[in-house]
């Protein structure tokens, strides 16, 4: 017979991570003890059930039917004490604590890691953890507080909020566009080599940015890091194509066909349900926004269709040259 009355939190905390991560390891690291502890807790919260919550594979662990059901109760009970701990800690009238705030590494480390300490001025007992993530980041399973992302995730449990958006445009040394000639027009990029991504490492289709210029191009380098593509096109190897907030203070790259051609991403806020309300949540959520809503680099206006233009300019060149 199930003895409901002997169920432990612990256990299902630990429940909850093993399901999200797939693995005991995932759980031991997130909750940091050793994966002894997480099997025993386990084992324990299934017999207390009397079930199975878990198929064990080699490649770790699935959850079962009955444990899929236990997941959406337990992410519930999750919800309820987090709202508790926050109400307990939100009395006491002070702003603090940690807030995970995940993105994209080019607007982490270009962009927001220099202006935070604005926000520590205002609230200097919040702490920001900022996690760069070349992947999307669920608020839900709680990888992250806020995740800002190039795209409006799906999902349900979480709130999106459109921050503004940035556009993106081709740079090149000025050494490679003396050695190579400058491109006059959409046509002319077809003769020239780019610099960008490494394509079976792309886990996010909005940094597919260079097929929004140029379909099939020649590349000289690849990376998945935008920091090391933009030094790499800065050292001569190529044309990149760049988010505005990047090379701000690039002098070493020289914008090319800017007044012709360009993409650009929007930017969104998500936040989980739960959290939405915390105040020290609303408090990252609100510099965040106010950053974005201040600088016009961030408010770009992508109406005029340069792009358009451009790709329809480009199209018999592009033609002849696969010909």
């Amino acid at each position: 017979m199930n003895d409901f009355n002997s169920l432990d939190w612990d256990d299902l905390k630990v429940f909850l991570h093993a399901a999200r991560g797939g693995s005991l390891g995932s759980a031991a690291r997130r909750l940091k003890v050793d994966q002894s502890t997480i099997s025993r807790k386990i084992a324990h919260l299934e017999c207390t059930l009397g079930t199975a919550l878990f198929e064990r594979l080699p490649s770790g662990l699935r959850v079962t039917e009955v444990g899929d059901r236990l997941l959406c109760h337990t992410e519930r009970i999750e919800s309820a004490v987090i709202a508790m701990r926050e109400d307990v800690q939100c009395g006491s009238g002070r702003m603090a604590g940690r807030v995970r705030l995940a993105t994209m590494e080019g607007i982490a480390s270009l962009y927001l890691a220099s202006r935070f300490s604005r926000l520590y001025r205002q609230h200097p007992n919040l702490t920001v953890e900022l996690l760069t993530s070349p992947q999307t980041v669920s608020v839900n399973r709680r990888e992250a507080d806020l995740f800002l992302s190039f795209f409006r995730p799906r999902g349900q449990g979480m709130v999106s909020e459109r921050l503004g958006c940035f556009e993106l445009g081709l740079y090149a040394s000025q050494d490679y566009l003396d050695l190579n000639g400058t491109p006059g027009s959409a046509g002319d990029l077809m003769r020239h080599s780019f610099v960008t991504y490494i394509d079976d490492l792309i886990q996010l289709d909005s940094v597919r940015w260079l097929d929004d210029i140029i379909k099939n191009p020649s590349v000289s380098f690849h990376s998945n890091s935008m920091i090391a593509q933009m030094n790499a096109a800065a050292g001569g190897l190529g044309l990149v194509l760049l988010p505005s907030f990047a090379t701000k203070d690039r002098s070493d790259l020289v914008p090319v066909l800017h007044d012709r051609m360009s993409t650009a991403r929007e930017l969104w806020i998500n936040v989980h349900t739960d959290l939405q309300f915390v105040p020290r949540i609303r408090a990252v959520s609100s510099f965040l926004k106010a950053t974005f809503k201040a600088d016009h680099i961030m408010q770009a206006d992508t109406s005029g269709g340069k792009l358009l233009n451009a790709l329809l300019e480009a199209e018999p060149a592009i033609s002849a040259a696969r010909g």
